[in-house]
């Protein structure tokens, strides 16, 4: 088990940040980013935490 917190962001491509989440360490990240990216467009890259089938 691992505790602990993870911060999620979403910048945009001039570096600016868009959307700040901080969580506990074992919140899936796979279900974060759906709620985070709703209301964006565009490309959304990420680390291979966010890979799934949907996305």
């Amino acid at each position: 088990m691992f505790y602990g917190f993870k911060l999620h962001l979403i910048i945009n491509d001039q570096g600016s940040i868009i959307l700040v989440k901080v969580t506990i360490a074992n919140v899936n990240d796979r279900k974060l980013v759906s709620k985070m990216a709703e209301e964006l467009w565009g490309c959304l890259y990420g680390d291979k935490g966010y890979i799934s089938d949907l996305l």
